[in-house]
């Protein structure tokens, strides 16, 4: 069946989005709300600013990401943008919205942001999504917890806009995937993968969802390193990127761990792969997320006994904690117009906390999935010198051959990471569609 356009799809997501916003007003007792995109911030002593990031939760009525602009809203009536086109010789003001989602919206235009003021109607109790300061002192309460909660709690169900957007996000960081994997066959450096993956995207740095991971050997036993070496060392034996795009907003995070050459890293990245890839199949609605992080633990101590770097049974490495000496982090997150997207923990709408498994500090997820969710699944497998002294100076470390942990060590770690809806029936992954559709 042919994909929906955005242009098809747009309108029903708005009506969500705006029956989202008439519950939680209603809820709460306002009367309506404004969101702010979000201003841009200079740096400490010094008149430049930091790359503009929208507010997420103006984003998901739009896809304009222009700074200063203000999404006013009040149940029962059209949503009104009032955009901010400055008057502007030093930078280009942004040019006038256009495209499918225009229609939908009455379109104000002003000089100011200060001018909103004239364009918010009269009377009623507001609610503020946006930064305080001198725009918006005085219009409303500013982020109140629990209407921001329930809207942010629900954002985690995406709709058939959202997802469309981020197929198209997968689009482009497929591409740029296969460009980087090229250019590590070809012989590039860390930095000249960035720069293919950048121009393959069609992004510059600060428009991608976060900054690459582009790690050789070692590196990639650093989970963020962040340092592109602009030169590329002799003998690189393997090659991790953790690296995204975006399309309206919404993130795609794509991690692909590849050897140089066939042999026992190789081997411990293909064993992986199968893993992740049965984890990926229990993306289903009703599934506690918990359950699959401790499932990837199960998972990772399999391969860990079977490829020879751990003795034992693979239970005994899961109960005594040794799995988490080579996977350290949790098994995903909430994706959407966040990397890591809000609400990961909450409870129900209304707050509270889920909790995290007891020894395991660093999941993001700990919800139970429901039909429109879109997480990410990304188990890994590394040497981490400052985590292994530590397990070689416990018990539980007479269970690591060590031998084999040190002749492993030179090649980093593996991170093998795709982007998974829950739905009825199987679970949609749009990383292996995009690769697919990429062959």
């Amino acid at each position: 069946m042919a994909r929906m356009t955005l242009g098809n799809l747009y309108g029903d997501h708005l009506r969500e989005v705006m029956s989202r916003a008439d519950r939680a007003l209603a809820a709460c007792g306002y009367d309506g709300l404004i969101i702010g995109s979000g201003s841009p911030r200079y740096f400490y002593l010094d008149d430049s600013t930091y790359p503009f990031r929208p507010n997420p939760r103006y984003r998901a009525w739009l896809p304009d990401a222009s700074p200063d602009c203000f999404v006013v809203y009040r149940p029962g009536e059209r949503p009104r943008l009032v955009f901010h086109q400055p008057d502007d010789y030093w930078y280009l003001p942004p040019a006038l919205p256009q495209g499918y989602w225009v229609g939908s919206f009455e379109l104000v235009v002003v000089r100011s942001p200060l001018e909103l003021r004239q364009h918010m109607g009269t009377g009623g109790r507001w609610a503020v999504l946006a930064e305080p300061g001198p725009v918006t002192e005085g219009l409303g309460d500013h982020d109140p917890a629990t209407l921001a909660g329930m809207l942010d709690y629900v954002r985690a169900i995406k709709t058939p806009y959202e997802l469309e957007c981020m197929a198209l996000a997968t689009t482009a960081g497929v591409r740029a995937h296969r460009a980087a994997e090229a250019g590590f066959r070809a012989g590039a450096s860390e930095y000249e993968i960035h720069l293919a993956y950048c121009r393959a995207a069609g992004a510059r740095e600060e428009e991608l969802p976060y900054n690459n991971i582009i790690a050789f050997d070692t590196h990639a036993a650093v989970l963020h390193y962040q340092v592109l070496d602009r030169q590329r060392p002799a003998g690189v034996k393997s090659f991790l990127i953790d690296a995204g795009a975006q399309h309206a907003g919404y993130a795609c995070d794509i991690t692909r761990t590849y050897a140089a050459a066939p042999g026992a890293f190789q081997d411990l990245i293909t064993a992986l792969d199968a893993a992740q890839q049965a984890l990926a199949d229990r993306v289903r609605p009703g599934v506690d997320y918990r359950e699959i992080h401790l499932e990837a633990h199960r998972a990772v101590a399999s391969i860990l006994v079977s490829q020879g770097l751990v003795s034992g049974s693979a239970e005994a490495a899961f109960e005594t904690g040794l799995t988490s000496v080579f996977f350290p982090h949790g098994i995903g997150h909430l994706l959407g117009l966040m990397v890591h997207d809000a609400a990961g923990f909450m409870a129900g709408p209304g707050g509270g906390v889920l909790p995290k498994p007891e020894g395991h500090p660093y999941l993001r997820l700990t919800r139970t999935l429901e039909p429109g969710f879109a997480v990410t699944i990304e188990p890994g497998i590394y040497f981490i010198e400052s985590l292994l002294a530590q397990a070689r100076a416990e018990p539980r470390g007479r269970a690591i051959d060590w031998p084999r942990v040190e002749a492993l060590k030179p090649w980093g770690g593996i991170r093998i990471e795709d982007n998974v809806v829950a739905q009825a029936g199987s679970p949609r992954n749009l990383t292996r569609e995009g690769f697919a559709a990429a062959a």
